[in-house]
């Protein structure tokens, strides 16, 4: 697990999430529903920009983590075990997790890659073979309020 990742809220532009994503070294940013409570509500990846915004000729510098985000975000508590956080990646077929303490919060993320490199190599075998199967992903841009486009 990588602790205390980088997070944005909503309302963050994808601009800065961008940027999280060159300082960070990442392609995920936890959204949570604010910095208090930490709560998590989901995911925005360089994959959600480039195919919910990008590869729909809509200017990502307009759009907020709201716009994009993978939502809701799956979980695994803090506490699981790798078994059940790989079980977790494989039945929502994400190749993320979000980790979050006993109260909610987020405080920390689970990556595919983050198996492959310190993880058992049965593990990796597994969690690789299961999320690299072809899917049907969703590729629409989140509609947004007409008060907020233009």
């Amino acid at each position: 697990m990588t602790p205390n990742p980088a997070c944005c809220t909503p309302d963050t532009g994808l601009r800065e999430v961008a940027e999280m994503f060159v300082e960070h070294d990442c392609g995920a940013v936890p959204v949570v529903d604010d910095k208090e409570s930490m709560r998590a509500l989901g995911v925005v990846t360089d994959r959600d920009i480039a195919c919910r915004a990008i590869a729909k000729g809509i200017n990502a510098l307009e759009l907020t983590a709201r716009d994009c985000m993978s939502s809701p975000g799956v979980t695994v508590r803090a506490e699981e075990s790798l078994d059940a956080a790989i079980a977790a990646m494989e039945g929502s077929r994400v190749r993320r997790l979000i980790v979050v303490d006993e109260s909610g919060r987020c405080c920390g993320i689970v990556s595919q890659a983050d198996i492959a490199l310190k993880g058992p190599t049965s593990k990796t075998g597994e969690v690789v073979r299961e999320l690299s199967e072809p899917t049907l992903g969703s590729s629409a841009v989140r509609e947004r309020p007409s008060a907020e486009k233009g």
